[in-house]
């Protein structure tokens, strides 16, 4: 079954690529288009809040439809999305086009990954999730740093062509590899959204918000603290983002396979960890070795999380397992604009760079503090916990 994860995984690596390459793109499209750069970062803020409304929006629109062509259907949007990137004659039009694109992020890693999941035996669930969501980590390694190349060098609009280019492969990948029968009850989207009712789902979904508001805070401004705090040149801080984008690309097979193995125990040991680290980067901070050996891990850490979350949701919205893996991408969306807000925050009120890591600590304790209150109430209601062949647990309607 590894050609239909692959396909999946070529979508995502386009789709990674182009949510966060026009970060690297920002002054080429600024000059452009005719607008400040802070206006041009709102291209950012828009395509995550494109992520968070659209994910319910299209999971009701797509209930009822087989999901071999839903995901067809919204890798076609992204094809199309990207192409009105590229042609965009002003800044609304892009606006909108980015937004477009963004309606089909949440629902494709959502349903993707209830796919993916039902692609391999159950001891390889997580696993085969981590394979899909490879493709986001490699846009960070390799997409992003390639499209920001391609786009000064040829200008910004080349890299939205690329990418289109990467969509079509996608589509033909999944048309060609994804079987037709893929597992799916599309019931009573109303009756399913009552799975946000069931304390174990908004638990894992809390945990999707902590951990991504713990990255982006810090990791917002990961530039200027690497420069101005830790003394790097510019063109060294090129290189350190480069090897945390390897860093979240193991962490992302990590986590599968500790997922797969002992999902409940493996997400505890991952946040103590990751809170352990960002406390040691607000002391190694000025020392550059010992900054870039801690950047490295926290991208694993940071990243060993998202297979693990996103299967505990799936595992506990039995019945509405596309519903709530699609919702949670909003989650982790939502995160990723909350940690953005909160670093600035902090740092509107005085606070210094080196001191943000303090602040995404206490994030990642509170993921920790969900995932401890999800395993105890598992616990008391009797349900199976983590068993080693990696079966889903069973649960009942309240867990």
């Amino acid at each position: 079954m590894q050609l239909p994860l692959i396909a999946l995984a070529m979508a995502s690596f386009g789709i990674g690529t182009t949510e966060f390459v026009i970060m690297g793109l920002l002054p080429e499209v600024a000059a452009d288009l005719n607008v400040s750069i802070p206006a041009a970062g709102l291209l950012v803020t828009g395509y995550a809040l494109g992520v968070v409304i659209g994910a319910p929006i299209v999971a009701i629109i797509t209930n009822s439809l087989p999901r071999k062509a839903t995901l067809i259907g919204l890798a076609s949007v992204f094809v199309l999305g990207n192409f009105l990137c590229a042609v965009a004659p002003d800044y609304w039009t892009l606006m909108g086009a980015r937004v477009v694109t963004a309606f089909c992020h949440g629902a494709f890693f959502g349903i993707g990954a209830v796919v993916a999941a039902n692609l391999v035996p159950p001891n390889q669930r997580a696993s085969a999730i981590a394979l899909m969501f490879a493709g986001l980590t490699l846009a960070n390694v390799l997409g992003v740093p390639l499209g920001t190349a391609l786009g000064q060098a040829m200008g910004w609009r080349a890299t939205f062509w690329a990418v289109v280019l990467i969509g079509i492969a996608a589509v033909a990948g999944i048309a060609l590899w994804v079987p037709k029968a893929i597992p799916h009850e599309g019931g009573n989207i109303v009756s399913e959204f009552a799975v946000l009712k069931r304390p174990q789902v908004l638990l894992a979904m809390g945990m999707s918000v902590l951990a991504s508001a713990s990255l982006f805070t810090v990791f917002t401004y990961i530039a200027p603290l690497l420069r101005d705090v830790t003394g790097l040149t510019p063109h060294s801080v090129t290189y350190v983002l480069l090897l945390f984008g390897v860093g979240i690309t193991v962490g992302n097979f990590l986590g599968g396979r500790l997922a797969d193995w002992r999902l409940m125990p493996s997400l505890m040991a991952i946040f103590t960890g990751l809170a352990a680290i960002l406390v040691s980067l607000v002391f190694a901070s000025p020392f550059a070795t010992m900054m870039v050996t801690l950047v490295f891990v926290w991208g694993i850490l940071v990243f060993a999380v998202v297979a693990p979350i996103q299967m505990r949701v799936v595992d506990s919205a039995v019945g509405a397992p596309n519903l709530a893996s699609t919702l949670n991408q909003g989650a982790f969306n939502l995160g990723n604009a909350s940690g953005a807000w909160i670093g600035g925050a902090v740092l509107t009120l005085g606070i210094g760079y080196a001191e943000l890591p303090w602040v995404s600590a206490a994030l990642a304790v509170g993921a920790l503090g969900l995932c401890v209150a999800s395993q105890a109430l598992e616990r008391r209601n009797g349900a199976l916990v983590d068993e080693p062949d990696g079966e889903a647990a069973t649960a009942c309607e309240n867990c």
